[in-house]
Parts: C-alpha cells; sequence; structure tokens
C-alpha cells in the first residue's frame, strides 16, 4: 500500500474537503427517517404530505443534478461545489428556523438541490485530480462519506431524542426548541456544522486541473496538475490530451466512439438502485421483525444497518486500485444475487431461522457496500472524455435519481402484490444482468491516467 507520505499534503487536503459534500448527501438523505414522524405529528400531515415531505428532496436533487454537469463544464468544478455548499447551508437553517410546513418544503428542496449538485460534482472533482495510481480508492472517499453521513444522521437523531433533552437540562430560547419543543428542527440544525465546514474548506482548496487545461488555462493548469500527481504523470497527461477543446455537447455522448461508455455511465447507477439495497435499508427492519430477530426498534435496526454499510465500504477503499474496478464489481455483483436469492428462500419458506435471514441481509449489505455502490461513481468518472465529463457525469448521476425514485414507489406495491420473497428474487436478477453487463463491457481502468482511459475510447 502507497504510504501517505508519498502525496502531497494539499492532495489529501482536497480530497478531505470535497468528501464532504458525500458526508452532507448522506446526512441529509437520512436525517428524515427520524424527523418524519415528528413532523407529521406537528403539522397533522396527511399521507400525501408525508411523501411530499420526503421527495420534495429528492425533486431538488434531480434539479440539482441536471444543472451541475452544465455549470460544472462551463464554471468549473469548485465553484459549483461552493454552490452547493451554500444551498445546504441554507436547507439546514431554513429547516430550522421556518416556521410554516410550506416554507419547510422550498428549503427541502434547495437542499435536494445541493444533494444533486454534490453528486455529480464531488467525485467528477477527486477523479480529476487523483493520481491514476490511487485513482480509484480516491473516488471510493466520496462513498464512504456518504455512509458515514447516513450513519452520523442515524445516531444524532437518536441522541437529539434520547439523550440530548436529559443531559443539558430545559433550556429556553431556540436551544429549547431545538432540544425540547421541536426536536425535528434540531435535527436539522445538525447539518449547518458540517455545511459551514464544507463551504470555508472549498474557499480554500484549488479549481481541478484538468478543468483548466480544458478551458485552455495550460500554465495554471500544469502548475497545479503537478502538484497533485507529480511532473512524470502531468507531463504525459499533457502530451495525450489537445489543449482547448471545444466544449462538447450532450449528442456527443451518443457518437460511435462513446456509445459504450455512455451506456456503462448509465446502468451502471441504474443496477445500483435495482439491485434491492432500498428495499433492504427501509424494510429490511420489518422484514426480520417479522422473522423473530431481535432488533429493538426501527432507529436501533438502522444504525446496525448504517454501521454494516460503512465499515464494508472499507473494503472498496482498501481493494478498488489492487484488485480493480471489473473484478470488484463481478464479485460483489455475484455475491449480491446469491445472498438475495438466498433472503427470498428464507422469506417463502416457513419457519425459517432468523439468523440466516439476517446473515445473508448483512451479506447482500456488504457486497453493495464495496462494489455497486462505491464503483459507479468511479466508473462514471474516468471513462468520459474530458470536454463532456461534467455532462456526462451528470447524465450518469440523473439516471441513479430516476431509478431511486422509480424503486421507491414500485417496492411497496411488489411487496403487496407478489409478497417479500419474490420481490428479492427480482432484485437478484438484476444483479445478475449488472454482472452479465460488466463483463462484457467495462474495461479495467486501474493506474491508467484519465487521458490514457480516453485515447483507448478514441481508438475503439
Amino acid at each position: 500500500m502507497e504510504q501517505q507520505h508519498k502525496f502531497p499534503k494539499i492532495l489529501w487536503l482536497a480530497c478531505a474537503v470535497a468528501a464532504l459534500g458525500g458526508f452532507l448527501f448522506g446526512f441529509d438523505m437520512a436525517v428524515v427517517s427520524g424527523i418524519l414522524p415528528l413532523v407529521t405529528k406537528q403539522f397533522s400531515l396527511s399521507a400525501l404530505q408525508q411523501g411530499w415531505f420526503v421527495s420534495s428532496a429528492l425533486v431538488g436533487c434531480i434539479v440539482g443534478v441536471a444543472m451541475s454537469g452544465e455549470l460544472g463544464d462551463r464554471y468549473g468544478r469548485r465553484r459549483v461545489l461552493i454552490l452547493a455548499a451554500v444551498l445546504f447551508l441554507v436547507s439546514a437553517l431554513g429547516c430550522g428556523l421556518l416556521p410554516t410546513f410550506s416554507s419547510i418544503i422550498v428549503a427541502r428542496i434547495l437542499g435536494g438541490v445541493g444533494v444533486g449538485i454534490a453528486s455529480s460534482m464531488v467525485p467528477l472533482y477527486i477523479s480529476e485530480i487523483a493520481p491514476a495510481r490511487i485513482r480509484g480508492r480516491l473516488v471510493t472517499y466520496y462513498q464512504l462519506a456518504v455512509t458515514f453521513g447516513i450513519l452520523v444522521a442515524y445516531l444524532s437523531n437518536a441522541f437529539l431524542v434520547q439523550g440530548a433533552p436529559s443531559m443539558v437540562g430545559r433550556l429556553s430560547g431556540w436551544g429549547g426548541l431545538w432540544l425540547h419543543e421541536e426536536v425535528w428542527r434540531g435535527m436539522f440544525i445538525v447539518g449547518t456544522l458540517p455545511a459551514l465546514v464544507f463551504l470555508l474548506g472549498l474557499l480554500g482548496i484549488p479549481e481541478s486541473p484538468r478543468w483548466l487545461l480544458q478551458k485552455g488555462q495550460t500554465a495554471a493548469g500544469m502548475a497545479l496538475l503537478n502538484r497533485f500527481v507529480g511532473e512524470a504523470e502531468a507531463a504525459a497527461d499533457l502530451k495525450s490530451r489537445g489543449q482547448g477543446q471545444r466544449l462538447a455537447a450532450y449528442r456527443d455522448l451518443f457518437s460511435p466512439r462513446l456509445r459504450k461508455a455512455l451506456l456503462l455511465g448509465l446502468l451502471l447507477p441504474f443496477f445500483s438502485q435495482f439491485c434491492g439495497i432500498n428495499a433492504i435499508i427501509y424494510y429490511g427492519p420489518s422484514i426480520l421483525n417479522t422473522t423473530g430477530v431481535s432488533l429493538s426498534g426501527s432507529l436501533q435496526s438502522q444504525i446496525v444497518f448504517g454501521v454494516a454499510n460503512l465499515v464494508f465500504t472499507l473494503i472498496a477503499v482498501w481493494k478498488v486500485d489492487k484488485l480493480g474496478r471489473r473484478p470488484l464489481y463481478l464479485i460483489g455483483t455475484a455475491a449480491a444475487a446469491l445472498s438475495l436469492m438466498v433472503v427470498g428462500g428464507c422469506l417463502y419458506g416457513e419457519n425459517t431461522p432468523g439468523m440466516l435471514l439476517l446473515f445473508s441481509v448483512i451479506i447482500f449489505l456488504a457486497s453493495f457496500a464495496f462494489s455497486i455502490g462505491p464503483l459507479k461513481f468511479v466508473v462514471a468518472a474516468e471513462i468520459f472524455p474530458s470536454n463532456i465529463r461534467g455532462r456526462a457525469m451528470a447524465l450518469s448521476i440523473m439516471v441513479m435519481w430516476v431509478a431511486d425514485t422509480v424503486i421507491g414507489q414500485l417496492t411497496p406495491l411488489l411487496l403487496d402484490r407478489i409478497g417479500a420473497a419474490v420481490t428479492f428474487w427480482f432484485f437478484a436478477l438484476w444483479c445478475i444482468l449488472a454482472f452479465i453487463t460488466v463483463y462484457r463491457l467495462l474495461p479495467e481502468t486501474k493506474g491508467r491516467s484519465l487521458a490514457d482511459i480516453e485515447r483507448q475510447w478514441s481508438e475503439k
């Protein structure tokens, strides 16, 4: 393993700051799980209003990712990330301070726009500053930050509900509102701290050097690239790329040389949602409880799944630049398919041991966390040419959000109409299709420069 001191401090600092966007992404999406029951009670929400409270952020995500590619290619990755940080901060403050349900929805939408921008721009920025030999690991830190944000949201929700009121005593003013009277507002306010750190951190890191090169700013771009990846890789990168290329349009993605890359860029995020991860995260606790697995309360169940997701993402961080993208993805999809088949079999049979079901669920979470989850970001950030990388990444992540919306609506219907067992077999089928797709289409990209990968697609 490469020692950290071999790479410049600015690289680790920039990656750490950018990864905070992933943390905020995970936190914003997960914090609502503890907030929804409290908001429903306070505002007497109907089922339709509850759905709108949750999905309003998703609407913002789709808007954010749709605009991120155009903005990122035109104005730079860093500036667009600063916009996302401001939106995160405004959203957290708005949800914690605004009085009416309608105004809180507006704040939720703004936060969703920030999430959408970050989900596209963060892995793109990291991939463009990373040395080729550790690029996979650094981009995977983004997914690790997402899972950490999810876990922190679960833990902070539990602390505010169960621990904070008794520790600090009765407060007045905003403190009393956030910790006693309307605790759900305090859950949102917690997000202002990482949002502020993210914003201040972005002001202290440079623009993507490869974006500067793409815009024809060769001197500034090469100076930064030398700092990030070293003179040898920077010189090779400069030699193999065309400077000041025209900014490509979306239609260029459908050119013959990029069709295979586009297909991968669309299918991998699609598979990441249709593999069944949301069914496990959202419905796993209730399914386990029906089989006699004792997990006291949905909040504790979420923490268990959150810890498992975080721990097994570390495997991807550890192995993505050693084993490579293809082997890790193939192993993960095969294990995910097998574990989902076992989950379906456990639910189909009667008197099935609950621990077998729990073990199968954990295996699935592990398989997703080290392959299907993070590698969609790694691959999408690598396989597209520099002059359309921002737009292509945005389109790829857009598919993820649309598929997320579809599967969120489809899962309860499947569970109701065909039963839990067949539903998980349905998800296993998509894992098998993901395995076949990667086996046939995905070239190995570990240790190769972005310019070298781009040249490979052009030659094909």
